[in-house]
């Protein structure tokens, strides 16, 4: 039996302690992102394999992660950077923000991320109609 990927059962605990104990930079950064404000649906606390991502465009394939204090030592650094490493393998792109630049660039930060979700959707492959019936137009159509 297959694993689960995505928000993976064993994690739902820590996700919603996450969601529950947002920092302060990440709500204010959430108040940006939430009811499509930039034209996506972002999800918080999104588990992909082993990690919680800050946020994270199912869509685009985007996440936003916030990095406060505990982010400055050596071995964070180090861990962010395999967690990073593993995400863009996996076709994802990472945007990371210093809580300071969401609390004094909160609109910056904002346009940043609006222009790195119309850029991603421009390179998504637009949708194709199914092949017609073989017989041409829908039987559902086609008189008795």
């Amino acid at each position: 039996m297959p694993t689960k990927f995505y928000n993976k059962p064993i994690l739902k605990k820590i996700r919603s302690k996450l969601r529950n104990e947002m920092t302060r930079g990440e709500k204010i950064l959430w108040s940006k992102l939430r009811r499509k404000n930039l034209e996506f649906k972002f999800r918080r606390q999104y588990g992909i394999g082993n990690y919680v991502l800050d946020f994270y465009c199912v869509e685009l394939k985007l996440a936003i992660e916030i990095d406060g204090l505990s982010h400055h030592s050596e071995k964070a650094f180090e861990e962010d950077c395999k967690r990073q490493k593993y995400l863009e393998s996996l076709g994802i792109t990472v945007m990371r923000y210093n809580s300071e630049d969401v609390f004094k660039k909160l609109e910056q930060v904002a346009e940043q991320i609006y222009q790195t979700c119309q850029n991603l959707n421009a390179k998504l492959p637009t949708p194709t109609s199914p092949p017609p019936y073989k017989g041409g137009e829908s039987r559902r159509f086609l008189s008795p």
